[in-house]
């Protein structure tokens, strides 16, 4: 299992004065996986993102990637990864194609590695149109464009689906997935729970700096479902039994044995209540 650890954090601890935005934070990262990212603002997430990019020092601990030390090789660490911030940074008076090109030469990437990127994204068509036309569904598949150019074995991504349609949300889920696939590393932070349980291989929630649950979306799934089905009588008395309740299940039983439910259904997942659960803090 070791050998397949991409991104060590070990008691990571990043501080702003005296509020630590992330709090001896251990987590593994393993090639061919995709990974969620989920808490609430100042959960320390982005903190901890800023950290995998370069962007902010830890203040304790160790962080290795690629098994280079963060603080030490960064150096030999910056090839290694491609990077989607939330915010477009593009040069908008500039042509989509001539925004890779930039990138492209700092990697020294090959132009027809452009015009591929340009083609998984479905921006071929718009590539000699300056991106200030864009819409912002496209400025962000741009920068998914540009994250790939030097085909990067890890990928960090922060709301990568953000004012995308459903077929460019397929499109972007298409991508990730076939990068897992092939052994590389992704990982995301992202508020819409639906995409987490569709892509993602494992997910890690954070509020206050630490890690609350570190589980499969399945497995989040089925631990935190609610056992409860909720009746409606015929008289339109509303009733709950929950299933792990025995006496409850006899009560339910005998209900439905008298013929005396007009309504009935089992209670769904609800990752907003998962989450105020697990964090008290409300999805955002």
């Amino acid at each position: 299992m070791l050998d397949r650890v991409i991104i060590q954090l070990d008691a990571l601890l990043v501080r702003y004065g005296d509020y630590r935005a992330v709090d001896n934070l251990d987590l593994q990262l393993f090639k061919g996986e995709l990974f969620g990212l989920l808490g609430p603002n100042g959960a320390g997430k982005s903190t901890t993102v800023r950290v995998l990019i370069g962007q902010r020092r830890p203040d304790g601990g160790r962080v290795t990637i690629g098994g280079f030390d963060s603080v030490a090789q960064w150096q030999q660490i910056k090839p290694l990864f491609g990077y989607v911030p939330d915010r477009d940074n593009h040069f908008d008076e500039f042509t989509g194609w001539r925004n890779l090109k930039i990138f492209a030469d700092l990697y020294g990437v090959p132009k027809a590695r452009i015009d591929d990127c340009l083609d998984m994204v479905q921006l071929s068509d718009a590539a000699e149109i300056p991106v200030k036309g864009y819409s912002l569904g496209m400025k962000k598949k741009l920068l998914l464009a540009r994250a790939l150019l030097h085909d990067p074995p890890i990928m960090y991504l922060d709301e990568p689906t953000a004012n995308l349609d459903i077929a460019s949300c397929g499109v972007v889920h298409r991508i990730l997935r076939q990068r897992v696939k092939a052994g590389n590393t992704v990982l995301l932070t992202t508020h819409n729970m639906k995409e987490v349980e569709e892509i993602c291989d494992r997910v890690g929630i954070m509020c206050r700096g630490k890690l609350v649950a570190l589980d499969s979306p399945l497995n989040l799934r089925q631990n935190h479902t609610e056992r409860k089905v909720d009746v409606i009588r015929h008289n339109g008395e509303r009733l709950a039994f929950d299933l792990d309740d025995p006496a409850q299940r006899r009560a339910l039983a005998a209900l439905t044995e008298a013929g005396d439910i007009g309504n009935m259904h089992t209670r769904e997942f609800d990752f907003h209540s998962t989450f105020l659960k697990l964090t008290g803090t409300e999805f955002e």
